[in-house]
């Protein structure tokens, strides 16, 4: 088989398909907004949507060109085999070299995108609020993480599989597991890197939600309030950490444009998550893509042709993580498909839950406040919400709301 050839059409397959999602995304910003929903955006407001959803889609597409563009090089001029001697001729030092390559060009590249992105794009349509400086520190804050996670994963890969040969699937498949149950403990005590959380003022609001966890018997460690205005102006709530440990955080942005009532139904809606144990469900399904992300992994490294195509003499564990990522990004996309047909199954039974609260009618008013603050599209394509939606559209989450209050 020619490898190379095999390759290169699984990379741009991949591509592909981000780009036909991108497209797609695109002209559905000219489907009929459902009437239930009609009254989130005034005429002026869907005007500056259209023109928004439209620059994030070109920009979405601009951005598969570039990476098709930069990938077809690197591959086609052996560029890896090229630079993988750099830290020696050691097996970690070859892998070393590449990840450390790759991960280099990947940010280089990003850094502009995400520049236009939050600098111009954002910036342009009233969401931007990061300084160029909390810009730069967050790129270098994500390039020292990526880097951190990638050396940590394909060096565990490479010990276990130099090890114990072929047989290497579960095992990797568990590593990776317990590593993302550990990220999960400790994103607590991560995401307070560049944010500030402090504890929910006494009041009202403070009351209510506290009652709302004691009627139905839930501990959590504490309500914070995150300084999400610092970076934009979106609203946001979410539960973090596990068992008693579990956080609940609150944008401040979120608590400034909600009522008490709308904010109370936003929580009862997180509380729902947490009584299901959504999060827990989803870190279990999860393994599945795990293990596929494990056989990737494995046939990257057991098949040589793979390699030596590309200019190696031998199997480099940092080119696998690359081809691991190709051959990922043909396969993710349908069990994502599982995934977030699970997610939007459990944000309906979720929204059951803030209506059994009695915080039914709070809730339709505090989603189209997040619809609208966060520039949600009101009539996405059903195609588009099958392949990657992992929250049901306004509307339609609107009509199962209606339809448990009746």
């Amino acid at each position: 088989m020619d490898w190379k050839i095999f390759i290169l059409a699984i990379m741009l397959l991949g591509h592909a398909y981000r780009m036909i999602l991108n497209i797609v995304s695109y002209k559905s910003a000219g489907n009929p907004t459902p009437d239930s929903v009609k009254d989130v955006y005034d005429k002026d407001t869907y005007i500056r949507w259209k023109k928004y959803s439209a620059e994030k889609n070109r920009l979405g597409i601009l951005s598969t060109i570039i990476s098709l563009f930069v990938t077809l090089i690197l591959l086609l001029t052996n560029c890896h085999a090229a630079v993988s001697s750099v830290f020696g001729k050691s097996v970690f030092g070859q892998m070393a070299a590449v990840l450390t390559f790759q991960i280099l060009v990947d940010w280089v590249v990003n850094i502009f995108l995400n520049y236009y992105e939050t600098m111009v794009v954002e910036q342009k349509f009233g969401f931007n609020r990061s300084t160029m400086k909390t810009f730069v520190i967050d790129q270098i804050r994500s390039l020292i993480i990526e880097a951190l996670i990638t050396f940590f994963l394909m060096s565990a890969l490479m010990l276990l599989h130099r090890a114990m040969g072929n047989w290497v699937i579960l095992l990797f498949t568990g590593v990776m597991f317990v590593f993302t149950l550990l990220i999960s403990f400790l994103y607590p005590i991560l995401s307070r890197i560049g944010n500030k959380f402090e504890p929910l003022e006494d009041g009202e609001l403070k009351d209510k939600l506290m009652a709302l966890l004691t009627k139905n018997g839930y501990q959590v460690k504490g309500i914070k309030v995150m300084d999400a205005s610092r970076r934009t102006t979106k609203l946001n709530a979410y539960f973090t950490g596990f068992g008693k440990l579990k956080t609940i955080v609150l944008f401040d942005n979120l608590v400034n444009a909600m009522s008490v009532d709308e904010i109370c139904a936003v929580f009862a809606h997180e509380l729902g998550h947490g009584l299901h144990k959504d999060v827990l469900k989803q870190q279990i399904m999860n393994l599945g893509n795990l293990l596929l992300m494990a056989v990737a992994a494995w046939i990257a490294i057991i098949v040589g042709g793979m390699h030596t195509a590309f200019g190696f003499a031998g199997v480099n564990y940092g080119f696998a993580y690359i081809l691991m990522g190709m051959m990922l990004s043909l396969i993710q996309p349908l069990t994502g498909m599982g995934i977030s047909a699970y997610s939007r199954f459990a944000e309906y039974r979720a929204d059951r839950q803030a209506v059994k609260e009695g915080h039914g009618e709070a809730l339709v008013t505090a989603l189209k406040k997040l619809a609208k603050e966060n520039f949600a599209h009101l009539a996405p394509s059903k195609a588009l919400v099958v392949l990657e939606y992992s929250h049901p559209p306004l509307a339609e989450r609107i009509e199962a709301i209606e339809k448990a209050l009746k």
